[in-house]
């Protein structure tokens, strides 16, 4: 018995102080998945979602001081109860995750290694296990050292996982583990290849025949069946290949613009996932930042999930002259851990990130700027009822005496115009008064 406590000590201790430490590396991440738990869709106690980043905290510094008290043997009692009582509690939420399918990813070992919710559960149980040997045999659990010894490394533990905690907050995790760490390129990241895995859909064909409802599966195609269709309902049966990349996108308020920006060189992109809740100390610095890296070369965009109205309001609070695209608030989030963060884009590779803290540590030589395309502003021609006039002239109209208003850019009726008026419009706007209403007009 005393060798396999030993080794229960030893296994259980070292799993949760690495496990700990992956959640510790990057608690804002474990704090939105504690917001996913809490919220109405899943435990309903969303009364403690203002509070997740603290509980994030919190039990990610007990987890990993919990496997040192265990390794070095520091009050055994407290340690082992305190073990008991957190793994009862991930046991529930993995299974009640997995059975009522609520949420995807436990993020036990955060980004570092993905698991299934019944994946989770069953690495729960495991735990459990060896926890109940460690329970039943507490009686071999004795300190490594002496009780001074024992206390000072159970103190430095402690303080540690506070430190890390603090600094990864401040700054970024140590170790990024996500699909948007320095180097990575966004576009590849997006890609799916052509040999991977499709998903198996099933379909559940419902009909009536005869008065009777009849439920025909296939994979999808239609079934031929004598009856009135009456509805189809679809199950996944086997998850198909997910790229790392698959909700990033930046887009105006009516385009997508995604690709010409992942293919702009010397990009600076600031992101705040929501504009309502951007560090007031880090928005002060995104001016200084954008003037500095336009000055030598950079091109500057911000991306969030606010509305107009947010981003014209920090725009003019804060002396922000760089237009925001949009792009999905989760995917925000997942890029770089803080609000505002700043990364650097070279042709869709992140080139560096960081936290508002650290934007003076944001290196910005000076590049050559591409020039800008220019775009041809249309030089329009102006008729009412065929005879040519003025962009003023046609304002000036009464909406009720128009009856129709088109135009025209077919190349020859162009092409004739300008020829015999020696001119270079672009298009025609032809404006047709209903009867009886005459425009004086005015020759161009």
């Amino acid at each position: 018995m005393k060798i396999i406590v030993a080794i229960s000590r030893i296994f259980v201790g070292v799993l949760f102080i690495i496990s700990g430490l992956i959640k510790l590396n990057d608690p804002l991440g474990f704090s939105y998945k504690l917001e996913e738990y809490f919220s109405a869709d899943v435990l309903n106690i969303t009364f403690l979602e203002p509070y997740a980043l603290m509980v994030s905290v919190l039990v990610v510094v007990f987890e990993v001081v919990l496997g040192v008290f265990l390794l070095i043997g520091y009050k055994p009692k407290f340690t082992i109860w305190s073990l008991l009582g957190m793994i009862m509690f991930f046991t529930f939420l993995t299974f009640y995750s997995a059975y009522f399918d609520k949420v995807k990813d436990c993020g036990c070992f955060g980004d570092a290694l993905k698991l299934t919710p019944w994946e989770s559960f069953i690495k729960d149980l495991v735990l459990l296990f060896f926890i109940l040997i460690l329970f039943f045999g507490i009686r071999h659990i004795k300190p490594v050292f002496n009780k001074l010894i024992t206390t000072v490394l159970a103190l430095l533990g402690f303080i540690f996982s506070l430190w890390f905690g603090y600094y990864v907050l401040e700054h970024l995790p140590v170790k990024d583990f996500r699909a948007y760490k320095i180097g990575a390129n966004i576009q590849e990241g997006m890609s799916v290849p052509e040999d991977a895995v499709k998903p198996i859909v099933e379909y559940s064909w419902k009909f009536s025949v005869d008065g009777e409802e009849k439920i025909i599966t296939t994979n999808g195609s239609y079934p031929s069946v004598k009856g009135d269709f009456i509805g189809v309902d679809t199950k996944v049966v086997q998850e198909g290949y997910q790229p790392p990349i698959y909700d990033f996108s930046i887009e105006s308020e009516d385009e997508d613009l995604t690709q010409a920006f992942l293919t702009e060189e010397n990009l600076i992109v600031v992101i705040s996932y929501s504009l309502e809740k951007i560090e007031q100390e880090g928005a002060k610095k995104l001016k200084a930042l954008s003037e500095r890296a336009i000055k030598n070369g950079y091109k500057v965009i911000g991306l969030t999930a606010s509305g107009a109205d947010a981003k014209q309001q920090i725009k003019e609070a804060y002396g922000i002259d760089f237009e925001f695209y949009l792009c999905d608030e989760k995917a925000l989030k997942t890029v770089v851990r803080s609000n505002p963060g700043i990364i650097e884009l070279d042709a869709g590779t992140i080139k560096q990130k960081v936290h508002w803290n650290d934007i003076d540590n944001l290196e910005l030589p000076k590049v050559e700027r591409k020039q800008e395309p220019k775009v041809a502003e249309d030089i329009m021609a102006y008729f009412i009822n065929g005879e040519l006039s003025t962009k003023e002239s046609i304002e000036a109209l009464e909406k009720e005496k128009i009856e129709s208003i088109n135009v025209v850019k077919d190349s020859l009726a162009l092409a004739a115009l300008n020829t015999q008026n020696n001119t270079i419009y672009t298009g025609i706007i032809e404006v047709t008064l209903k009867p009886n209403n005459q425009q004086p007009t005015t020759n161009n």
